[in-house]
């Protein structure tokens, strides 16, 4: 039987591969009451409603339809996955200028509707332009949350699940820091039920490096990654609109986190209604500690070069 959530509302702005396949994943799991979808391309947005509306004699009584910006005015959660998409061999941070141009735009015509939902990022380089929403929309930092290194946190635990031939929902691993090259693996604290796991030097390797290059792969593979970001954020939307206080390693402002503050980073950190309610303190290695910290500045670099 699935769970009911009250009446609520989520508008997701841009309508490429993230965009609907987050909707049609939210759609078939009959998570909310009302989905908008908002694209700059009023027609793509028109069409892509149109085609799950004609589904829903075969789901459940979810209201969606294409909207515009005034529809954020009731919203509970508003997902940004607009932007411009990874191309094969560009990293995330080569999205930056591209995408942050772009965010100028969307948040002006949120807060122009909305002073009171969620603002969920899923568009790359996700941390920065998450750190970009929260400056440029006045929210305060609980209710600006990024997608983050829940993506890889998951990709982290299927790889390492596969190695051991155990359910990935068993395994307890986590991916930190940027979603993106500098983001690293939390060894020290990955366990099945509270037993550490062993592996090879090679071993580590090869789930490390399956884990940080697997959106590159897939891109290359076949033009964008889609169902699995999807599935992150529903599990996202899912904590926040039914304040699960699930622990989720969302994208949040680091306040002397491990002696990092004023950036957006992939952390374990507790979701519900209110947003990020709070960030769970993680005990690291010397070694993982120096990495994280370089995470932290090569983003902090990044935004310097901003106008915010």
């Amino acid at each position: 039987m699935k769970n009911k959530l009250r009446s609520s509302r989520v508008v997701i702005i841009g309508t490429g591969a993230v965009g609907t396949t987050t909707a049609y994943t939210l759609l078939l799991r009959e998570r909310i009451s009302e989905l908008v979808l908002i694209d700059a391309n009023k027609e793509k947005a028109l069409g892509e409603a149109l085609d799950m509306n004609h589904g829903l004699p075969f789901t459940g009584g979810v209201k969606l339809w294409a909207g515009d910006y005034s529809d954020c005015a009731d919203a509970d959660v508003i997902v940004i996955a607009a932007g411009a998409s990874q191309r094969p061999g560009e990293t995330r941070i080569d999205l930056l200028k591209r995408n942050a141009g772009i965010f100028d735009s969307i948040i002006q015509n949120i807060v122009k509707y909305n002073d009171h939902g969620i603002i969920l990022v899923a568009t790359n380089p996700v941390d920065i332009l998450s750190y970009v929403t929260l400056k440029k929309s006045g929210f305060p930092s609980n209710r600006v949350i990024g997608s983050g290194t829940l993506l890889d946190s998951a990709r982290f635990r299927y790889l390492i699940g596969q190695n051991k031939k155990i359910n990935p929902r068993s395994i307890h691993a986590h991916i930190i820091g940027e979603h993106g090259d500098s983001e690293l693996p939390l060894w020290s604290l990955a366990n099945v039920a509270g037993i550490g796991l062993e592996f090879s030097e090679e071993d580590r390797e090869e789930i490390f490096n399956s884990t940080k290059n697997a959106a590159y792969e897939i891109i290359n593979a076949k033009g964008a990654t889609s169902y699995a970001i999807a599935l992150a954020l529903d599990r996202i939307i899912v904590s926040i609109l039914q304040n699960e206080a699930s622990v989720l390693n969302v994208s949040t402002l680091l306040t002397d986190y491990n002696g990092v503050s004023d950036v957006y980073l992939g952390v374990p950190s507790i979701v519900d209604r209110t947003g990020v309610r709070e960030v769970l303190d993680l005990k690291l290695s010397n070694e993982e500690l120096t990495q994280f910290h370089a995470s932290a500045n090569k983003l902090k670099a990044e935004i310097a070069n901003l106008d915010l």
